[in-house]
C-alpha cells in the first residue's frame, strides 16, 4: 500500500526554492533606502503614487529601506538614499550623518529636504515662543534654532525639487542613477511650461500675484493652467530675478507684508526666496521709518 506524500512534502522543496531565487536576484540590484525626516510624508507617497511604474522600479531595484511601504529592513550600506524632510532637531544632525556614510549616492526629494519646507518659517521667529505656547511642557523638547535643508549638514549628490516632488521627475531620477548618468531635469522657469501649454498669462491678464517667473518648473504650470498664480512649490530656479518680481508685485499694488508672505511658503528658506523677503521686509522698515522722520523720531 501506498501513501500519498504530505502535501508540505511536495510544496516546501519549490517554496523553498523560489523564495531562494527571489533572495538571490534581490541581492544582485543595488539597494534602495527611502528616510524621513520633519516633513509631511509626501514626497515619499510620490513614490508610491507611481503606480504603472512601480513593479518596474522594484525589479530594477531592492527596496530595502522603506517604513511607508515594506515590512523588513534590510541592512545597508546602500547604493542610493532617497530623503525627505528638514533637519531640526540635535538628534535629526546626528542621523543624517549616519545615512551619509551608508549611503553611496544620497539624493534630497522635496521642498522640506530641499530647502528646509514649510517649517523654515520659523527661521524668522522666536522658537522658545513657539514651544511655550504650543506644548504644555516644553521642557521635554529638543529642537534647533532653525530648520535647515539636507545639503547644511551633509554632502548631497543631487536635489529633486518640488511640495511635492513630481513623479515624473522622481522616475527620471531613479532611471537616471541605473544608467550611471545626469538626471535631465528642467531648470528654466514656470513661464516655459505655461507658454507651452498655451495658458494666458495669469499676472498680466489678472493682475494676481505669480511666482512663475522666478520658480523653477515641475509641476507643468498646475495652478496658472486653472487661472491662479504660481505659488513656488518648486522652488527658484537657478537665475531667478526676485528683485524684478518684487517690483511687478508693488506696481500690482501689493503691500509689503503681503509680498514678504508670497516668498515665505513652502520654500522660504532656499537662499533667493529668503533673499528677497528679507529685502522686501528691511525696506518695508525703512520706508516706514522715514515716513515717521523726523518729528516721530524716525530717520532725517
Amino acid at each position: 500500500m501506498t501513501t500519498a506524500p504530505e502535501p508540505h512534502g511536495v510544496t516546501e522543496p519549490h517554496a523553498h526554492s523560489h523564495e531562494h531565487d527571489e533572495a538571490a536576484a534581490a541581492s544582485s540590484r543595488p539597494k534602495l533606502a527611502v528616510w524621513k525626516f520633519a516633513s509631511c510624508d509626501g514626497c515619499q507617497l510620490s513614490l508610491l503614487n507611481c503606480e504603472d511604474e512601480l513593479l518596474s522600479i522594484a525589479e530594477a531595484v531592492h527596496i530595502a529601506y522603506f517604513p511607508e511601504a515594506t515590512r523588513a529592513v534590510v541592512e545597508g550600506p546602500y547604493e542610493l538614499s532617497l530623503v525627505e524632510g528638514s533637519i531640526t532637531t540635535p538628534d535629526d544632525v546626528r542621523r543624517i550623518h549616519e545615512i551619509r556614510a551608508q549611503s553611496g549616492v544620497l539624493v534630497t526629494i522635496g521642498a522640506c529636504a530641499t530647502a528646509g519646507g514649510i517649517q523654515a518659517l520659523r527661521n524668522w521667529a522666536d522658537v522658545d515662543e513657539y514651544r511655550s505656547v504650543v506644548y504644555a511642557h516644553p521642557e521635554y523638547l529638543k529642537t534647533l534654532d532653525t530648520s535647515t535643508p539636507i545639503a547644511s549638514h551633509v554632502d548631497v549628490d543631487y536635489e529633486l525639487r518640488g511640495c511635492p516632488v513630481d513623479k515624473k521627475q522622481l522616475i527620471e531620477v531613479l532611471a537616471a542613477f541605473l544608467n550611471g548618468r545626469k538626471p535631465r531635469i528642467a531648470t528654466y522657469s514656470v513661464c516655459v511650461e505655461c507658454k507651452l501649454k498655451g495658458n494666458v498669462c495669469v499676472p498680466v491678464a489678472t493682475g494676481q500675484p505669480c511666482l512663475g517667473p522666478v520658480t523653477q518648473a515641475g509641476c507643468g504650470a498646475l495652478c496658472p493652467s486653472y487661472g491662479r498664480g504660481c505659488y513656488g512649490c518648486f522652488g527658484p530656479q537657478d537665475s531667478a530675478n526676485t528683485e524684478s518680481l518684487t517690483r511687478q508685485l508693488v506696481e500690482l499694488g501689493m503691500p509689503s507684508d503681503d509680498i514678504v508672505r508670497v516668498y515665505r511658503t513652502f520654500n522660504a528658506g532656499a537662499p533667493a526666496f529668503a533673499a528677497a523677503s528679507d529685502a522686501v521686509e528691511v525696506g518695508a522698515t525703512v520706508r516706514s521709518t522715514v515716513d515717521r522722520a523726523p518729528e516721530q523720531g524716525g530717520v532725517p
